[in-house]
């Protein structure tokens, strides 16, 4: 278990800490909500725990199999929903993979992508699109 304080800091900003490591963020309302936009909203946060776990698993089972990870890039871009009630409807995610595309590793890497555990832990109405871009 990891436990995560927050506090809200008024004008529709937060602060969070994660306890385990001290290590802080802050979050503010998108300007389309009624925000400053001045931070990762709570939203863009589940948009970058999408990028940064697929990332985290292929770079563990890159590690495994001594497959060179290093220029992976990652960019999500998330699409709020235009029907109540407000959600995320769309992460669109482009993975720039620093291996070409006939490395033998090929399915292994997209298989651990798409199995990371944030990719499992979105609700099923949220539409995913990968596409996958080989050196």
């Amino acid at each position: 278990m990891v436990r995560i304080q927050l506090s809200y800091q008024g004008g529709l900003r937060c602060s969070a800490t994660h306890e385990p490591s001290g290590n802080t963020i802050s979050t503010d309302a998108p300007l389309d909500n009624n925000g400053r936009g001045e931070a990762f909203s709570p939203t863009d946060l589940v948009a970058t725990a999408l990028g940064a776990c697929m990332a985290t698993v292929m770079g563990i089972v890159a590690e495994r199999k001594d497959i060179p990870l290093e220029g992976l890039r990652i960019e999500v871009r998330k699409h709020m929903s235009e029907d109540a009630p407000r959600r995320i409807a769309r992460l669109e995610v482009d993975l720039h993979m620093p291996v070409p595309a006939d490395h033998p590793e090929r399915k292994l890497l997209e298989s651990a992508a798409r199995g990371c555990p944030v990719h499992h832990s979105l609700h099923p109405d949220i539409e995913t699109v990968f596409n996958w871009i080989w050196a």
